[in-house]
């Protein structure tokens, strides 16, 4: 008895030190990953979602850059970009897409023309052009997809319709997101703010579905990964 018991004991420290040697070499090797493979996290990190954005279908920021004329530009770690602070943030690429943030971008509900126009003259620059907002306080949204300066889907609500364009998608669909044709809008008000609420929590799922959501990104890049942040040549 006292030998098996011997073997078991034996047994059980060698398993534990496996498991400890094991966890050691994933904590060397999570140390050790580089940050230019970027890639999207197992969750999701709601405390960094932007209310604007864009997505771009590209790896090249400098092209990004250029594109939209950014003045003063400089180092930005996505941490310092998603703060509110910088009137632009050009986002490292992540899984082919760059996010561009910031209160410099235009917003539908103040001016949807040159909304429209911005969008379509990046796209012309930068062909996969994506255009999300969702303003949980205001209950403000739109999604608008637009590639080589053709607007393919374009939907903007800010109390009342500004923007719709081109055909429902099929992931709108899925995901239940109300639209509604220019001078329409539900008959109570409650109801329409409920729409309106909802449909700004489901601008993300959209994201995700058509680019990417920009709260799904690792949140150890956020200190680490640099982009650019700048001005553009005029706030709009």
């Amino acid at each position: 008895m006292l030998f098996l018991g011997a073997v078991i004991g034996g047994t059980a420290i060698a398993l534990f030190i496996i498991s400890c040697r094991r966890r050691q070499l994933a904590a060397e090797e999570s140390s050790g990953r580089s940050f230019k493979d970027f890639t999207i996290a197992p969750g999701s990190n709601y405390l960094h979602r932007p209310t604007t954005w864009l997505a771009v279908r590209s790896r090249n920021v400098h092209a990004v850059q250029v594109a939209l004329g950014l003045n003063n530009a400089q180092p930005c770690t996505w941490l310092e970009g998603l703060s509110g602070d910088e009137k632009l943030f050009i986002a490292p690429p992540v899984k082919g897409w760059v996010l561009i943030i910031g209160f410099g971008l235009p917003d539908p509900a103040d001016d949807v023309d040159l909304c429209f126009r911005f969008l379509t003259g990046l796209s012309q620059k930068l062909g996969h052009v994506q255009f999300f907002k969702a303003n949980r306080v205001l209950g403000h949204h739109a999604w608008v997809r637009v590639e080589n300066g053709e607007v393919m889907r374009g939907y903007a609500w800010a109390g009342k319709t500004l923007w719709n364009q081109g055909m429902t998608t099929r992931a709108e669909s899925e995901f239940g997101l109300k639209c509604f044709q220019y001078f329409e809008s539900p008959d109570e008000t409650l109801e329409e703010s409920e729409i309106a609420a909802v449909n700004v929590e489901k601008v993300f799922f959209l994201a995700s579905r058509w680019s990417l959501d920009p709260a799904s990104v690792d949140e150890n890049l956020f200190e680490h990964a640099y982009g650019i942040a700048g001005e553009p040549p005029r706030l709009y």
